[in-house]
């Protein structure tokens, strides 16, 4: 019998012999546009359940065009599942009346976390000049503050490691980042990234800045690397030269992409890992399959399922 490969010492491999993790996860889906997609959605939730996340985000479409449909999926997944959803939330085209209102129809239904964003225009970040309403919240610091207002609402906000697309700088992205804060928001959720030190040196920056805040690194696996540079692209993040080697001739084989994207995600989680982080949020793009394999292999483990 050949002897076992290289990594079953390593980190890895004691976090599948120890059966447990001490990792926390959450989980980001979007609202369906068909029944079809319904029904994906709908499995992805139930497959990923069972893992037990911290919470389950539903996003929100460029200039507020899945309002209803966000609605919707949170109400279910709040109804029919044991999941804590948080919805996210935009001041795009929308007067603070009518944001108000969704708000307060949140706290109605029982939802008690919202992702408080700005939100991009119609057009995308690079397509479409963001230009706010009149009667609308400016931004995502005025929308945290209502939120807070009209609820005990825990609140989440959107960070970027490598700087927003539209900002000036890093120093300010921080100061906005403060204002936040002040405002009433608690927890920071990372757009993706690929390079661990990304993050680490934006942790690092806030800590200096003195901002009291917890922050979650996005974790994005890639199975289409067209796709991936396409939304790369919107956010201004970068993609390794690394990664794009990796996946080099891969776009008629799914099935060695799955395989790649899964270690390169395990990866970034353990070198995250490494330097203190236990929270991770995952864009699971609606699937489920490449996400659970990614949680199974950091030890997290079904609910019911005991641990060996």
């Amino acid at each position: 019998m050949a002897p076992p490969p290289a990594f079953v010492q390593s980190s890895i491999a004691r976090k599948i012999r120890a059966g447990a993790s001490h990792l926390n996860v959450s989980f980001e889906f979007f609202p369906p546009k068909s029944a079809e997609m319904e029904e994906t959605l709908w499995a992805a939730i139930r497959r990923l359940e069972p893992l037990n996340p911290t919470f389950v985000s539903v996003t929100y479409g460029a200039g507020g065009s899945t309002r209803e449909r966000t609605h919707r999926t949170v109400k279910r997944i709040l109804d029919e599942t044991t999941l804590k959803p948080a919805a996210h939330l935009t001041c795009v085209e929308a007067s603070r009346e009518e944001v108000d209102e969704v708000i307060q129809a949140y706290w109605d239904a029982g939802v008690r976390h919202i992702v408080a964003l700005r939100g991009d225009p119609p057009g995308g970040l690079h397509d479409g000049q963001y230009t706010p309403r009149a009667d609308g919240y400016q931004n995502a610091t005025e929308l945290t503050a209502a939120i807070r207002r009209i609820g005990d609402f825990e609140v989440s906000v959107g960070v970027y490691p490598e700087k927003h697309p539209q900002s000036p700088s890093v120093a300010f992205d921080l100061d906005v980042l403060r204002q936040k804060v002040d405002a009433g928001a608690t927890r920071g959720i990372s757009q993706f990234f690929f390079e661990p030190e990304t993050f680490l040196r934006f942790r690092d920056a806030v800590a200096d800045a003195d901002i009291k805040i917890d922050l979650m690194p996005g974790i994005m696996p890639v199975t289409n690397f067209k796709g991936l540079r396409k939304m790369a692209a919107a956010c201004e993040a970068m993609v390794p030269d690394w990664l794009e080697e990796l996946f080099a001739g891969l776009d008629n084989d799914a099935e060695t992409r799955k395989l790649l994207a899964s270690a390169v995600a395990v990866e970034q989680v353990l070198g995250l890992e490494r330097e203190g982080v236990t929270n991770f949020h995952f864009y699971t793009l609606n699937r489920a399959e490449l996400v659970y394999s990614i949680c199974r292999v950091l030890g997290l483990r079904d609910r019911q399922t005991p641990a060996a």
